[in-house]
């Protein structure tokens, strides 16, 4: 059911040819008409809908006479700084540009699908695994940057009360354990908004207009959702990485978390 996007053919045929020259002496001959793909031209407009949003709020911002979308914006961040520091403790804040991003990125990606002419670069795996991969990276990061690299090396096979003979066997465990958090973010996040845009696209081919309605609003809710949960298994992943005070309480909510997702 994939179909060319009208703003999808008409990037390629202003850009596609120059990205196919640029791309052709590392080895990818590709067709200028196709040359760009529809997740990235999406996933592009997402960003300049942000940017652009971001430079007008910026321009307007007021102290005595906030606008809404100020005040929209501003409850948002206080929403996620509560959440960094309900986990992390007070220096959880220090991380909210990388998890406030994400969460943006995902729910105006999420967002977007339902704009007719458009689809939600989320609906791509390629996408819901870039996004993963870039936290996997950042919390180990932020990981070896807090503890130092042997500390944080030593917690993936040295826990608190556990004797040292079943070191390896933990070990493996944590390896399997994190590599496996990449998975389940990028495929919990691309299955749910690919079947919701499958529903849509389906019911829309047998009763276009009104009867997709619903599964529009349906999507709306799960979008919002789903990135809530992406940001919010971020903050637990940097929690028990970074070893605040609330370590602890991290990992007892994160099977909370996965069981809600």
């Amino acid at each position: 059911m994939h179909h060319e996007f009208w703003i999808v053919t008409a990037f390629n045929a202003l850009f596609g040819r120059a990205v196919a020259a640029a791309l052709a002496p590392l080895g990818f001959h590709l067709d200028p008409a196709h040359a760009v793909p529809d997740y990235l031209v999406m996933s592009l407009i997402v960003l300049i809908i942000l940017t652009a949003l971001c430079l007008a709020i910026r321009s307007r911002l007021q102290v005595e006479n906030p606008g809404t979308l100020q005040i929209l914006l501003e409850d948002a961040v206080g929403f996620m700084n509560g959440v960094l520091t309900e986990y992390i403790g007070p220096k959880g804040v220090r991380y909210l540009p990388l998890v406030g991003t994400v969460a943006l990125f995902i729910f105006t990606a999420n967002m977007i699908g339902k704009v007719p002419g458009l689809m939600s670069p989320t609906a791509n795996i390629n996408v819901t695994l870039g996004c993963a991969i870039t936290v996997w990276l950042y919390y180990h990061i932020m990981g070896v940057r807090e503890q130092g690299l042997g500390a944080y090396l030593k917690h993936f096979a040295v826990m608190p009360g556990a004797p040292l003979a079943i070191a390896p066997l933990i070990l493996i465990i944590e390896l399997i354990s994190h590599f496996s958090r990449v998975m389940s973010l990028s495929l919990r996040l691309f299955g749910n908004v690919f079947g919701e845009e499958m529903v849509v696209a389906v019911i829309a081919s047998i009763v276009p207009f009104v009867a997709p309605l619903p599964f529009l609003v349906l999507g709306v809710i799960t979008g919002t959702l789903q990135a809530f949960i992406f940001m919010l298994l971020t903050v637990i992943y940097l929690a028990s990485a970074v070893h605040t005070d609330h370590e602890h309480d991290a990992h007892a909510h994160e099977g909370g978390a996965h069981a809600a997702a």
